[in-house]
């Protein structure tokens, strides 16, 4: 599904990844963990193509087995939440308009894009699939940060995409919202589809997540199943502290050692 072989890539000046490689198959659900600054959230803007990689000799950047991928083909094949799109999205948008702005990759309501009446209904159900068949005709600056998170991955999944991808689904949510996310990426699970969640929390990664990258510094310094890769000596050396972590469920968490 995603394959990058030798990527270097830039957020402005800055060289984020530099000869950087990761591949993920189809149907993967991975967690891309590690602290802020380590390159995550770039490493998603090269999948979204919000970011581009230096083109040269001997790299390449994938999806889907090609290097040149339509924009709106690739919109219907991966979803993609982020605080950054919460951030930047037209606050006096209703939130039915908001789902349905998936289907044109818009962020708010424009005049000329107006969703048809499958589209409508389509976007009511998945207002009640993500618990806010009530606020149809509320604006988006009027919703809690739990409420709007759920609303951008109804979003994300107006295409009933193949792959999911989040940037810190449950950053700045409280506890009972961030429980609330991460129970509605569950059911998501629940069907064979592909999902990435990047994070520096390791309670945001949820049981089904079957496969964990430590990030650092635009490198990757560990990868395989996350039983294997999350441990209190390997968390320890990724964000240099002393830590010890538990497993119960499913669930992991950490604590100071």
């Amino acid at each position: 599904m995603i394959d990058f072989h030798n990527v270097t890539a830039y957020q402005q000046h800055n060289r984020v990844l530099d000869g950087f490689s990761l591949h993920i198959g189809a149907g993967e659900k991975v967690a891309i963990l590690g602290p802020n600054g380590a390159g995550k959230s770039t490493l998603l803007k090269l999948i979204t193509r919000e970011l581009y990689p230096v083109e040269r000799e001997g790299s390449h950047l994938k999806l889907f087995g090609s290097d040149t991928v339509n924009l709106w083909a690739l919109r219907s094949r991966l979803g993609f939440v982020s605080q950054d799109l919460q951030e930047d999205y037209t606050p006096h948008t209703q939130a039915l308009d908001v789902v349905a702005s998936g289907f044109f990759g818009a962020i708010g309501a424009h005049g000329h894009l107006q969703p048809d009446d499958e589209q409508l209904a389509q976007a009511r159900a998945l207002l009640a699939e993500v618990e806010m068949a009530g606020y149809e005709s509320t604006m988006f600056q009027r919703l809690s940060t739990g409420q709007k998170r759920r609303l951008l991955l109804a979003r994300a999944l107006v295409h009933r995409p193949s792959a999911l991808i989040l940037d810190e689904p449950a950053n700045g949510l409280d506890m009972g919202a961030s429980l609330g996310m991460l129970r509605l990426l569950r059911s998501f699970c629940a069907e064979e589809h592909a999902m990435i969640i990047t994070t520096h929390h390791i309670d945001e990664i949820i049981p089904e997540i079957e496969r964990v990258v430590l990030l650092s510094q635009g490198r990757i310094v560990a990868d395989g199943p996350k039983a294997e890769v999350l441990t209190s000596a390997a968390l320890s050396q990724l964000y240099q502290t002393q830590l010890r972590i538990s497993e119960q469920d499913g669930w992991y968490r950490c604590w100071h050692a």
